[in-house]
């Protein structure tokens, strides 16, 4: 088995561009109305779960938000009435009076830099809307302390790091975005294994593991839009192969488990099937060099199985949205219509799980996430957020 279908459900609904319109915009109402100007936005207690509020990260807070409301801003899907600048410059000052980092985890030495989690991505989200220079030192520093960091991964690590010196230098042109992403390019390299893989040391555990937020697929996607053409083909070569190797196949349909193993593991009952664990997350990230039939096998076990059902959301980590960016990544690789109008139904849907469920505000895990994705099956874009 695949998956498990009871955590998955009938797509409902139909795609109606104007009222996809209407719902982002909702959305985006809804955000501008919960923020408070030093409380942020209310904090799901998931998202919570032993953490400061209020949560200013990239991953599940403050900076996610205001980095959503201003892609949809800038792509004229909404209006947003916050001042999103001064939200995102209060943001970088409530991370240093009190970082939002889990307590009673164990968290990377350099757990302050990561991307997703650490100071990194909310410093990158200031910097883009205000253009401060001291902002950008600021960032500057913390890409370089994390070039060592033991994660290995996007969500903590060099790989996270790596993805904001590249949207640095892409926006900038600075010369020294460009000595910072190498730099962190070449320490992630050397630490890669004979075999092709990195070791996670994460939260008191040491893995090999496949997905994007804390894996092989990741990290590839940080390293491989800057490498030199002959280290891009060996690095897709060596994780095509890797992966090929780790995919479970049936009848024309493939997932993987979050590490290399013998077989599917069950969690309380769980395959898991989304973003950050399974086919989802490795048809996204490495849509640009996996064998077709192998990704094809994936999205076509995304579409099988349904959208999540509502206790995991519409969310672009573990819901339905992250799910439908796969069936977007099927139809860049492809350019056959079906795998658009198949992710616009989970738009569609992901769209009605936000108004059945209590709001959260997030990008990853929250309904904004829902309304990016909603307004990338608009533009019929295929990247997925802030990682690309």
């Amino acid at each position: 088995m695949l998956h498990r279908p009871e955590g998955y459900e009938p797509l409902a609904g139909e795609w109606n561009e104007g009222r996809v319109r209407a719902a982002v915009r909702k959305i985006v109402s809804d955000a501008d109305a919960a923020f408070g100007a030093e409380s942020l936005w209310p904090a799901n207690d998931w998202d919570s779960w032993r953490t400061p509020t209020p949560l200013k990260s990239l991953y599940v807070g403050a900076a996610g938000v205001i980095w959503a409301l201003e892609e949809l801003r800038s792509r004229g899907h909404a209006e947003p009435r916050i001042d999103l600048a001064a939200a995102a410059e209060f943001a970088v000052e409530a991370w240093r009076r009190e970082p939002d980092l889990m307590a009673e985890v164990e968290l990377p030495s350099r757990k302050e830099s990561g991307l997703l989690s650490g100071e990194s991505g909310i410093l990158l989200v200031a910097w883009q809307l205000t253009r401060k220079a001291e902002l950008a030192d600021d960032l500057y520093e913390r890409v370089r302390e994390n070039e060592d960091n033991e994660a290995e991964d996007v969500m903590w690590g060099t790989p996270g790091t790596l993805v904001a010196a590249r949207a640095m230098l892409e926006t900038t042109g600075d010369g020294r975005w460009r000595e910072a992403w190498q730099a962190g390019a070449e320490a992630l390299w050397a630490r890669r294994d004979d075999e092709g893989y990195w070791t996670q040391r994460l939260y008191g555990e040491a893995y090999k593991g496949l997905s994007p937020p804390h894996g092989l697929v990741g990290n590839v996607q940080a390293l491989r839009p800057l490498l030199d053409d002959e280290r891009r083909g060996r690095l897709e070569r060596d994780t095509n192969a890797l992966l090929s190797r780790a995919a479970f196949v049936e009848d024309g349909l493939a997932n993987w488990a979050y590490i290399e193993r013998p077989s599917l593991p069950s969690e309380a009952g769980e395959i898991r099937l989304q973003w950050c664990c399974g086919a989802p997350g490795i048809v996204i990230a490495a849509a640009p060099y996996l064998d077709e039939e192998l990704l094809l096998a994936g999205a076509e076990l995304v579409w099988t199985a349904g959208p999540p059902t509502l206790e995991k959301g519409s969310g672009i980590c573990h819901g339905t949205a992250g799910n439908g960016y796969a069936l977007l990544a099927a139809f860049e690789r492809t350019g056959d219509e079906k795998w658009l109008e198949r992710a616009r139904g989970f738009a569609a849907h992901a769209l009605d799980q936000v108004e059945l469920r209590e709001p959260r505000y997030s990008l990853f895990t929250g309904g904004l996430g829902a309304a990016v994705f909603a307004a990338d099956c608009l533009e019929a874009r295929t990247d997925y957020p802030v990682l690309g």
